[in-house]
């Protein structure tokens, strides 16, 4: 009788975004691809940018932003709805730039 093999449950590790973004090319690029992808997905963009920061360094980029640590997290965080001019702030902080182009 021929034996079965027993598959042991595996863990599922959780994906994070921000450990895979390294360099400025990289975190443009990510933001890039939301801004061309989901245009319309503002949720989705403040979640990338707040990626982005979280790669960068949340108390770096909220002091180059001029804001505090924690408005940066609550701004980008999950259910968070940040302003414009704070997403302005935050994008010249990690060195990125929003443009336009014709549909």
């Amino acid at each position: 009788m021929p034996r079965t093999a027993t598959l042991k449950p595996t863990k599922a590790s959780s994906y994070d975004v921000a450990e895979h973004l390294r360099t400025p090319e990289e975190m443009a690029a990510y933001l890039d691809a939301w801004l061309e992808e989901a245009p319309d997905d503002a949720t989705g963009i403040a979640k990338a940018l707040g990626n982005i920061a979280r790669a960068k360094g949340m108390t770096q980029v909220a002091k180059d932003a001029g804001l505090s640590r924690e408005s940066l997290y609550r701004a980008f965080g999950a259910g968070g709805n940040p302003s414009f001019s704070t997403v302005l702030k935050v994008a010249k902080a990690l060195g990125v730039k929003l443009h336009a182009s014709a549909v």
